[in-house]
């Protein structure tokens, strides 16, 4: 504010009344001036900026945690794409608001209102003929904010509707090679980049709508100031000095006129990001732990206790036993609770016992252990795992010790030692080496040019679908589970490989209970208890030669299974 006031002395004292002896020091308080307020205006700059980064580094990781405690559900039905548009892109815009768009719109507001402020001190009729033009300006910025909202908000969705095919196309590359799909992707990229694009030039329509309304707005002040102004100073109203100052003031409020579109565009970017994370910051996971849990099952380990005679320091659980027990056990997924995906299902697997589950494709058996380590819950029934429902465990102590080895192996972008310790961090060499031996892994590991310090690529890219699966189950073993659950985990390793892996597991026997999700019979005839699936039903349960003496669906499968061996066709699913 200070520096048009000095304009102005010096056009009234030095130039217009002789006052010559005044220059320098005059000079010299525009140079203090210009001085300090560029210091600090680059210490505040500097400031926000580190504000905004700091934000946004908590902002990330809030994200980040968050996405670690929903369950399923959510990511069943949230895509990839979407989720890191939030982490990238929205939280830049985050940034870009809190680090610039805060101090460039309270630097315009000030400005505004303190310019006009002193213009009225200066000559109140010039400065209320600039304040006739504020009700053109307030009108044209609501009208472009009122429009802008919509557009920036289909603009997020359309960039994460783009990341989400990218990933994809990044992620199934080889599929796309493989059916020579490239011109069909390539075209379907077009078509979301287009769709991009075309949202983006939405809100530049929109601003070209609004943006010249408002330069109009900002040029009618300088025309205003010139004409009136000069009037003003022509009939002896005011000072050539207090004309010169008015004209250094105009500039404070034209750029806070002509700033205002963009700044509404950049705070409507703004909101649509807030809109985008705030779902995810605010989303449920159904998968909650109860407040008591702990407390609950210190109780039960205390009842226990006390029936089976046991000291009382017992009573703290300190793992799990492995007993499993579904009780009249019925399962729907959330988004479609009229599909039943499981129907009845009751069973008890002692602790150390082997558990085998077959089924066709489609049968539920995924579903049906994946409710052991409370990745979902039961709608209809209980899961009891030390005779404590599944529900009252603390969530880190169930799963910390329920291992599921899925079919779709995961294998991070680290070395082969560090996925296989991925679970147990502190494990030595000497221990990962034999979790690998009993997944049959050690001989192609050792095979390797840097062994268990080669670096597998992402996603495991590099090794066959065995060595994956075989990866993974060392990765599950070295965790040393309670309750280890392998689903189809060797559906891509040869028989051979396989009988050795059974008879390995075989040894473990009574030390963790073991559910095996296989489509051979092999894997599952050593079995303590197995069950057949259909259609989410127990079809038939018991031992493998109780099972092949009934003559049922087990039966059936058994004999296909034989014909395999003599060359007839084989039709498992």
């Amino acid at each position: 504010m200070l520096m048009p006031i000095l304009a102005g002395m010096i056009v009234d004292q030095v130039i217009t009344q002789g006052h010559r002896d005044r220059l320098g020091r005059l000079c010299l308080a525009m140079i203090a001036v210009t001085f300090v307020r560029t210091i600090c205006r680059y210490t505040y700059q500097i400031m926000m900026e580190r504000f905004g980064q700091n934000s946004i580094y908590r902002l990330v990781s809030d994200e980040y945690e968050k996405l670690h405690d929903l369950d399923f559900t959510y990511f069943n039905h949230t895509r990839n794409g979407d989720i890191m548009s939030r982490l990238t892109s929205d939280t830049d815009a985050i940034r870009h608001f809190l680090s610039w768009v805060t101090y460039q719109g309270l630097d315009c507001i000030v400005l505004f209102i303190g310019s006009l402020a002193v213009m009225f001190t200066i000559e109140w009729r010039l400065a209320l003929a600039l304040a006739c033009v504020t009700p053109f300006l307030f009108y044209f910025t609501r009208e472009l904010s009122r429009h802008a909202h919509p557009l920036f908000y289909n603009i997020r969705n359309s960039l994460a509707r783009l990341n989400s095919m990218v990933e994809e196309n990044i992620e199934g590359n080889r599929v796309v090679k493989a059916f020579v799909r490239e011109p069909f992707e390539t075209e379907k990229f077009d078509g979301h980049n287009d769709d991009y694009m075309q949202r983006n030039m939405a809100s530049a329509y929109n601003s070209r709508r609004y943006m010249p309304w408002l330069d109009g707005c900002s040029y009618m002040l300088q025309l205003i100031t010139l004409i009136f102004g000069g009037w003003l100073v022509i009939n002896h109203y005011m000072s050539l000095g207090a004309l010169v100052s008015f004209n250094s003031f105009l500039w404070m409020i034209n750029e806070p006129v002509r700033q205002s579109g963009w700044l509404m565009n950049d705070v409507e970017r703004f909101n649509a990001s807030c809109v985008k994370i705030r779902r995810l910051l605010t989303a449920k996971s159904k998968i909650r732990e109860r407040p008591d849990a702990q407390e609950s099952v210190s109780q039960a380990a205390l009842v226990r206790a006390k029936v089976s005679g046991q000291e009382a320091q017992a009573a703290e659980p300190e793992k799990i036993r492995g007993e499993v027990r579904f009780d009249h056990v019925s399962f729907a997924f959330p988004d479609d609770p009229e599909t039943p995906v499981l129907k009845d299902i009751d069973f008890l697997a002692p602790a150390g016992t082997k558990v085998g589950i077959l089924g066709e494709t489609g049968s539920g058996k995924s579903t049906l252990v994946s409710l052991i380590a409370r990745f979902y819950d039961p709608s209809v029934g209980h899961v009891v795992i030390d005779g404590i429902d599944a529900r009252d465990w603390p969530l880190q102590t169930l799963r910390s010790q329920v291992n599921i080895v899925a079919q779709d192996t995961f294998l991070f972008s680290d070395t082969i030692e560090g996925n296989i310790a991925f679970g147990a961090p502190r494990a030595d060499n000497d221990y990962v080496r034999s979790m690998a031996s009993i997944a049959g892994a050690d001989s192609f590991i050792s095979g390797m040019p840097q062994g268990y310090g080669t670096v597998v690529g992402e996603r495991g890219v590099g090794l066959s679908g065995g060595q994956k699966q075989r990866l993974s189950l060392a990765r599950a073993l070295a965790d040393n589970p309670s309750i280890l659950i392998m689903d189809d985990t060797t559906s891509a390793v040869d028989m051979e490989t396989e009988a050795q892996i059974q008879e390995h597991l075989q040894q473990m026997a009574g030390s963790r209970t073991i559910f095996t999700i296989a489509h051979r019979i092999s894997s599952v005839k050593d079995s303590d208890l197995i069950l057949v699936l259909d259609h989410g039903r127990i079809v038939e349960r018991g031992n493998h030669e109780n099972l092949v003496k009934a003559h049922g669906r087990y039966w059936q499968i058994y004999r296909k299974q034989l014909g395999l061996q003599s060359g007839q066709s084989v039709g498992f699913e």
